[in-house]
């Protein structure tokens, strides 16, 4: 180390990674037996719980500390704007920062890669020093302009669509080798370093490289099985057991590649020794559901598969082992760098309850609905205006006509503690399960002598706690976000791809 107070820090997101489909989660599977050697010099946690089950609100709460009502980075308005990001703050303790990934929603347009020295995209269209690199203050000056945002709009949709044609032929390729390729450059020049990656390929569309594809997926063809979550979720399109056998068999082909990838950069950090002296935390951002509760995809739905994900953490301070008694939130991962890193945080301040690191962790004072506030996790999920207008653009097409008083119209929030959930639609009745005993979630104990009462009482603390503006239950009045959004809003996320 030279100029900063703590170590390296090497932060993985695996984009959409269910934990029961990993071998350190199960070790009867191998899909990723490098990962299981990691996390035996690790900590495994069964308790990680995401704020949110996608993309965007995940990283934003990654990247600030802050739950997404606070963040404010969700559906409805999908740019973190006016919050100090962890990036900054390290930045500032004298790290150098990077981040890369190919996922299109960590980007300067969407202000997620603020504060980051070095960030690529790998766009497969556009060329990603668009993105990136000296021109990045260009791009963010053309998104704080409303004349030129709207060339950047147009960019951004040209993009989208050409990848989204591409991808759904089989020809959308992994760039995960590029973005190892990239780390390893920047880490091997740097002397202390922030490096954070997002590895997308277990997110649809499904066509892994050819020699994965016939070890988990042999005589599949991916451009057969239904790759559009919509269709299924919408019921325009059905899906027998056999297709979720091949759809799965893609899905962990994806994985095993994903996996020699990561190995690669491990193996390279310890060949140059660098691994002993860098933090490495591998997580999840959300899961995938794969027809669980008559789901696709990760919309519309917070169960399990989604928001209790995988998460692996390397540091001196931590015990190698499984760690089945904690509940982890994923947006403690802010302050558990700050605290490897030895920064106090510029935007929101180091709390050493929040650090895995600390012999206090989730310590809290207080207690949520009766729940002692260390022991509970909480989930958001906002209106899912984006995803609703895709579906109802799929129903339409099908004469099928969506219910309104449905959990596709619905905003949603969770409480979760090891052993028990409780979850809340502005829709549908409400649900609880003890997830301990009942990891499927498939008995609702609401209404029964074992519904987990406090649970429901600590989710509706936390949601005046956050500020979170919860629409009145099933009145109608919730069924109409687009509608009530300004043009500019509902511009940037058709140009997204994100609205038909």
């Amino acid at each position: 180390m030279t100029d900063t107070d703590g170590s390296n820090v090497l932060f993985v997101v695996l984009d959409t990674v269910r934990k029961d489909r990993l071998s350190v989660y199960d070790e009867d599977r191998e899909t990723t037996p490098h990962l299981a050697e990691f996390a035996a010099e690790a900590t495994v946690f069964d308790g990680a719980v995401a704020p949110a089950p996608w993309t965007l609100p995940v990283h934003a709460s990654l990247f600030t500390g802050l739950y997404p009502s606070e963040h404010e980075a969700t559906q409805e308005d999908p740019y973190l704007e006016g919050a100090t990001t962890l990036a900054e703050s390290l930045s500032a303790a004298g790290y150098e920062t990077a981040c890369y990934s190919s996922n299109a929603w960590i980007t300067s347009y969407t202000n997620l890669t603020a504060g980051f020295d070095h960030h690529d995209n790998f766009f497969q269209i556009m060329p990603s020093e668009l993105l990136s690199g000296p021109l990045a203050s260009v791009w963010k000056t053309m998104n704080d302009n409303d004349t030129l945002r709207s060339v950047a709009d147009r960019m951004v949709q040209l993009g989208n669509k050409i990848h989204e044609h591409l991808a759904e032929g089989g020809g959308g390729d992994t760039k995960t080798p590029q973005v190892i390729d990239k780390t390893i450059e920047f880490i091997d020049g740097s002397d202390d370093f922030f490096a954070f990656i997002n590895l997308m390929d277990a997110h649809l569309p499904y066509h892994p490289p050819e020699e994965y594809a016939e070890r988990f997926a042999p005589g599949v063809d991916s451009t057969d099985v239904c790759q559009n979550s919509k269709e299924f979720n919408c019921g325009a399109r059905d899906i027998d057991d056999d297709e979720w056998d091949d759809i799965r068999g893609l899905y962990d082909a994806e994985l095993a590649h994903m996996d020699d990838q990561l190995d690669r950069l491990f193996t390279h950090l310890k060949e140059t020794d660098q691994w002993d002296d860098t933090t490495v935390v591998v997580a999840a951002d959300h899961g995938e559901l794969f027809g669980e509760h008559d789901l696709y995809g990760h919309e519309f739905g917070i169960y399990d598969p989604l928001v209790n994900v995988p998460l692996v953490v390397k540091h001196p301070d931590l015990t190698a082992g499984r760690d089945d008694e904690t509940v982890v939130e994923l947006v403690d991962l802010y302050h558990t760098v700050l605290d490897a890193a030895g920064a106090t945080g510029q935007g929101e301040a180091l709390q050493s309850t929040r650090s895995l690191l600390s012999a206090d962790y989730r310590e809290f004072a207080g207690e949520m609905g009766g729940v002692p506030r260390g022991e509970v996790g909480f989930v958001e999920y906002h209106q899912p205006v984006v995803e609703l207008r895709q579906l109802e653009g799929k129903a339409s097409g099908a004469g099928i006509e969506l219910d309104e008083q449905s959990r596709f119209y619905s905003r949603m929030g969770a409480a979760r503690t090891v052993d028990e959930k409780y979850i809340h639609c502005t829709r549908i009745p409400d649900e609880a399960y003890d997830v301990g005993h009942d990891p499927g979630e498939t008995e609702n104990l609401v209404g029964t002598d074992a519904e987990p009462e406090a649970l429901a009482d600590a989710l509706f603390e936390f949601v005046d706690s956050v500020d979170a503006t919860w629409p009145d239950e099933a009145d109608g009045a919730d069924g109409d976000v687009l509608g009530e959004m300004d043009d500019e809003t509902k511009d940037r996320l058709q140009d997204l791809g994100y609205i038909d």
